[in-house]
């Protein structure tokens, strides 16, 4: 197999998170053929350097495959679906490396599959969004087998620089992810919690939040969605769905090791309160496009607050 900048590498995904991913291994200076359903979205990375290809199966032949795609059907799908990489030919690229946040159960059919195809799969889920990506910060989570993790390990390091943890064999990374996700969801809910109660008592927001976020409670996390709390910007990060799917991943696990997970479950009705508010918005599903941090209005509603942006100009701690 090839090394290095000389390894061929294809790219499946260009969502919030896999346009900028590809980006950094362009700009590196690896070869990055990508595939995307929308083949404009992918368009604007040919002029960096980009190689844009119109069928899947066209990435066949390449030393290692990304994908970064949205459920673990799409993932099945676009590896080995009817119009898949392997698609004619059957044949598959030695590495797949898959960055998407699926389950557990998914991840290993995926592995299975690719076993008998002759490949060998990497489960490389990650920590951060595209603003994160940018300023250099992202991480990343690896599992799967060892000699396959170190040929993509150097990669994924390129668009995940912040660090590249290998926690074994298998579909361990995908339970790492989970895990974060769901400290996620807990850490938004209650940050929102107490900025409502400081907020409902007199307290502006962006002058809680510059107290949490200098002192030892604040972290990259807190500081990022700071903005959104402060302004309600509701750009999109992280959707309410997909933020649903991964705490009910969460207590799956727990319920399958008998693993106690009540503030992850009161975390999750909360959420859920999310959806029902989001009906009495004029585009319920527009709304539910919108970042996950909006839970801010329907946990505030639920305290008798209407909240308005503070217009403040609050650093993300992302600033390059």
């Amino acid at each position: 197999m090839a090394t290095g900048n000389t390894q061929k590498i294809g790219w499946i995904g260009m969502g919030r998170m896999g346009f900028p991913m590809a980006e950094r291994l362009i700009k590196a200076g690896h070869d990055v053929s990508i595939w995307n359903r929308t083949r404009a979205k992918a368009e604007p990375l040919a002029k960096i350097g980009g190689k844009i290809v119109d069928r899947l199966g066209d990435l066949k032949s390449f030393d290692v495959l990304f994908s970064i795609v949205a459920t673990g059907a799409d993932v099945q799908d676009v590896l080995y679906g009817k119009d898949g990489v392997t698609a004619g030919s059957g044949r598959m690229p030695p590495v797949v490396v898959d960055c998407s946040t699926i389950a557990v159960e998914e991840s290993a059919a995926i592995r299975n599959k690719l076993k008998a195809l002759g490949a060998d799969f990497v489960a490389a889920p990650v920590s951060g969004n595209a603003k994160v990506i940018k300023a250099g910060q992202l991480s990343a989570v690896v599992s799967g087998a060892e000699g396959a993790c170190k040929i993509a390990m150097p990669l994924v390091e390129i668009f995940a620089p912040r660090g590249v943890s290998y926690v074994g064999e298998g579909e361990l990374a995908r339970v790492c992810k989970i895990a974060h996700n769901v400290m996620l969801g807990v850490v938004i809910e209650n940050l929102i919690e107490i900025t409502l109660l400081t907020n409902k008592m007199g307290v502006p927001r962006h002058a809680f939040l510059a107290f949490l976020n200098n002192g030892v409670m604040g972290s990259m996390f807190t500081r990022y969605k700071s903005p959104a709390l402060v302004n309600l910007d509701w750009t999109t990060t992280f959707t309410p769905e997909l933020l649903r799917k991964d705490l009910d991943l969460g207590l799956e696990l727990g319920r399958e090791m008998d693993v106690p997970m009540p503030v992850t479950a009161a975390t999750r009705e909360v959420l859920q309160s999310h959806f029902g508010a989001a009906m009495l918005q004029k585009d319920p599903q527009d709304y539910l496009q919108k970042d996950f941090a909006a839970i801010a209005e329907t946990m505030a509603l639920a305290a008798g607050m209407k909240l308005v942006s503070e217009n403040k100009n609050v650093p993300t701690g992302l600033e390059s």
